[in-house]
């Protein structure tokens, strides 16, 4: 009877074992968009489920410029060049 010379490690057997869970995931296509999508979730590019809409993605775009501005107007705020005046108030 065979008998293994040394313990197999238990990174090794996870590795060995874990190849046999690997899948693909079945995708289908967004009725609205056409994008893949998992089944049975809200398409995370246009935010329709069976032909409704749950997630108002444009919403969530317009508050992400509107964050985005708000930053980029802070910065210019504080590269703005200081009058002499200014200078020596400092």
């Amino acid at each position: 009877m065979a008998v293994p010379k040394r313990r197999l490690s238990i990174s090794k057997k996870n590795r060995r074992r874990g190849n046999i869970f690997l899948k693909v995931p079945k995708l289908i296509k967004c009725d609205k968009c056409g994008k893949p999508v998992l089944p049975h979730t809200v398409c995370g590019y246009c935010g329709y489920y069976k032909g409704k809409e749950y997630v108002n993605v444009m919403a969530k775009l317009e508050k992400k410029e509107q964050k985005k501005r708000a930053k980029e107007i802070q910065e210019q705020e504080k590269e703005k060049p200081l009058s002499p005046e200014e200078l020596s108030k400092k």
